[in-house]
């Protein structure tokens, strides 16, 4: 099932995506706390626009070096363990937003991700048991000012600035991983291809990992490793990022006004 965040009109509502009609099947609510509980109405897709689907109430913990060829390409040995750090929340926009480029940066990199949504409040999650506290996935760009990471020699600044986090355009409640690949293309022109199943840590490890560390809450997001083919976005690019059975995340670069 694929879950969408939207406008329509005045109103901000949920709704699941219904790809052979082309509609979005209005929900009374956010259905990760009251379900999937319509309202009867119907929005053409043409006639919506696609919000960031989740706002997390607390973080977004992502994944470093969880691929073994992103890794190589940057001259970093592969971490034992997950190696987390978080983005704040406001770094979230939505589909379509703008990536607006920090004047302190002289060099921003995309890096397409698969992001998982958090649906339970998680402590100490068993591996066996994480499944269980996965809302769903969505796609996600963790933007990131490579020459402020290098000079920081840590992460917060290079990947926390506002519209750092591009999420979109749909939750799926059912993604499967195993067989899933990404993609990422600036302007049309391929620079990330990956498979799912090469990440170095599981999506399972990661939650467990994570929860391990700090309480994981309903709409926390966790972004889980890009592969190899990070590079420069620059001022009216366009980056998209498709992941098989979710679809693609579009947005535009911008400078800063």
């Amino acid at each position: 099932m694929k879950i969408a965040r939207f406008s329509h009109g005045e109103s901000i509502a949920f709704g699941i995506v219904d790809e052979e009609e082309h509609e979005l099947v209005v929900l009374k609510s956010d259905p990760m706390y009251a379900g999937y509980d319509p309202t009867g109405e119907r929005v053409p897709l043409a006639e919506a626009k696609l919000l960031a689907p989740v706002i997390p109430r607390s973080k977004v913990v992502a994944v470093g070096r969880n691929y073994r060829d992103h890794a190589a390409e940057l001259g970093n040995d592969v971490p034992a363990e997950p190696l987390l750090f978080l983005k704040p929340n406001t770094s979230v926009v939505g589909p379509g937003d703008a990536i607006v480029l920090p004047r302190q940066s002289e060099r921003v990199e995309h890096e397409g991700e698969v992001a998982v949504v958090i649906g339970r409040i998680a402590k100490h999650v068993s591996e066996a048991d994480a499944p269980g506290v996965i809302f769903g996935y969505t796609i996600a760009n963790d933007v990131t000012a490579r020459d402020l990471q290098r000079r920081d020699g840590q992460w917060t600044r290079a990947k926390g600035f506002d519209t750092f986090c591009p999420l979109g355009p749909v939750i799926d409640t059912e993604l499967d991983v195993e067989r899933g690949t990404i993609e990422t293309s600036v302007n049309g022109a391929r620079r990330q291809d990956g498979r799912l199943a090469d990440m170095v840590h599981s999506i399972p490890a990661i939650v467990a990992y994570a929860s391990s560390v700090f309480t994981l809450l309903p709409g926390d997001v966790i972004l889980t490793g890009t592969p190899a083919g990070v590079g420069p976005i620059v001022d009216g690019d366009t980056v998209e990022i498709t992941v098989s059975g979710l679809g693609t995340l579009s947005n535009p670069v911008r400078a800063a006004g």
